[in-house]
């Protein structure tokens, strides 16, 4: 069976998708993923083909600056000062320091000649390819149309808790289809309806809301290639709590969302040992660390969880999946509403806590919520049975044969 999988040009949204990839590969199928020109490389390094026919669009960065910029237009920007420029990242006095009317102009039309020529770069993959099934993400939508096109089935592959059928209107993100390209193909317009099949890799407890036919499938956390950290086991009497803050949260948000000095000073007073996970941008601003923090970079969270007590976070959904594989109790900071929702989920289900990063006291609010998650059993208790629930879902060896009999169906 031939598998196309489309993605969208970001890591952190295909990473999840990567398991399912060399499960169908193991099982003797060949699976290509259409991706950007820019995702090649860090593609072909999880063991996938990577066919690099998506053409630039808008960068990923630059869209959620926009979307931050215009939530700060509409007085929906919860943090203090106004988010980053949309083009240069440089923060903000003035809303007026960026014409939107002016960018809307003169990129509008680039960006959709760039889609449309993404949307006909996949169909036309996909016709001479011939796939018997197409995975997408839920940006990737290009995958949808090729599938429909060549009257083949199509499985959104979800990244966590957040579904495809939310109830509050800032957390329906399906992307739409602002040049026709679903109609000019032959199809109906783009719409939540047309995700007939959906891949939840979450357990039950953290179902996230669809209206399609659900897939259950154990998430396989995998946060990219690296070295397993040279760091003891955890003492018995000193619990350790792992800090990760992702590698694009200033650059989305500006230099406010960076808190990892500050969580950091927060809980040093705690008896705990505090690892720390971030990029090299991100790890500096702590300059020397305090006793009792080690900082290991840039190190697979999969390869630090085990062993630990509790996980600070932002709220992606990565690490929220990679901590509920772990049965690890969270901590969530975030600043999105997609953020939110994830870590949300995580606290309902009775696994963790979450302090909104626009609390007004939230140094002391994190550090009281970290130290109730060390203190209090339960959290943990809940915390694997999320992780219990989730080993007890099928893997991604296992959907293997449900896919083939989807397409087996769709082709007889």
């Amino acid at each position: 069976m031939r598998v196309l999988f489309t993605v969208s040009d970001w890591t952190g949204h295909y990473y999840p998708l990567v398991p399912l990839g060399w499960a169908l590969q193991a099982a003797g199928h060949e699976v290509r993923v259409a991706c950007a020109l820019s995702q090649t490389e860090p593609l072909g390094r999880t063991g996938l083909t990577a066919v690099p026919v998506m053409r630039p669009g808008l960068e990923m960065i630059v869209q959620g600056r926009l979307r931050n910029y215009w939530d700060a237009q509409e007085g929906r920007w919860p943090h203090p000062g106004l988010p980053p420029h949309p083009l240069t990242g440089e923060v903000l006095t003035d809303l007026a320091e960026f014409d939107f009317p002016a960018f809307r102009a003169g990129e509008r039309d680039r960006i959709l000649r760039a889609t449309r020529d993404t949307f006909d770069a996949v169909v036309g993959f996909a016709r001479a390819w011939r796939p018997e099934l197409v995975v997408h993400d839920r940006l990737s939508i290009e995958g949808l149309l090729a599938a429909r096109v060549l009257g083949v089935p199509a499985v959104l592959h979800l990244w966590g808790p957040h579904g495809t059928a939310e109830p509050e209107p800032e957390l329906r993100v399906l992307p739409g289809d602002p040049t026709g390209s679903f109609p000019r193909h032959g199809q109906p317009e783009m719409g939540p309806e047309l995700i007939e099949h959906v891949i939840d890799p979450c357990p039950p407890s953290l179902a996230p809301p669809t209206d399609a036919h659900r897939l259950r499938m154990r998430h396989i956390p995998y946060n990219g290639p690296g070295a397993a950290p040279a760091v003891a086991p955890p003492t018995d009497d000193r619990p350790r709590v792992c800090v990760v803050w992702g590698n694009s949260m200033t650059r989305i948000y500006g230099p406010a969302s960076q808190l990892l000095p500050e969580l950091v000073a927060a809980f040093a007073g705690l008896d705990a040992e505090i690892v720390v996970l971030g990029g090299p941008a991100d790890t500096a601003t702590l300059g020397d660390p305090p006793p009792g923090v080690r900082v290991l970079g840039t190190v697979p969270l999969r390869l630090v969880l085990p062993g630990c007590a509790a996980v600070v976070h932002y709220g992606g959904s990565g690490v929220t999946m990679t901590a509920v594989a772990a049965g690890v109790p969270q901590l969530g900071v975030p600043f999105s509403a997609e953020q939110g929702v994830n870590v949300r989920r995580v606290a309902q289900a009775g696994a963790g806590l979450v302090v909104p990063a626009a609390t007004p006291d939230r140094p002391d609010a994190a550090r009281t919520a970290l130290a109730a998650l060390l203190a209090d059993a339960s959290f943990r208790h809940h915390a694997e049975r999320l992780r219990d629930e989730l080993r007890a879902l099928r893997t991604p060896a296992d959907l293997v044969p449900v896919l083939e009999e989807l397409a087996a169906e769709a082709a007889a």
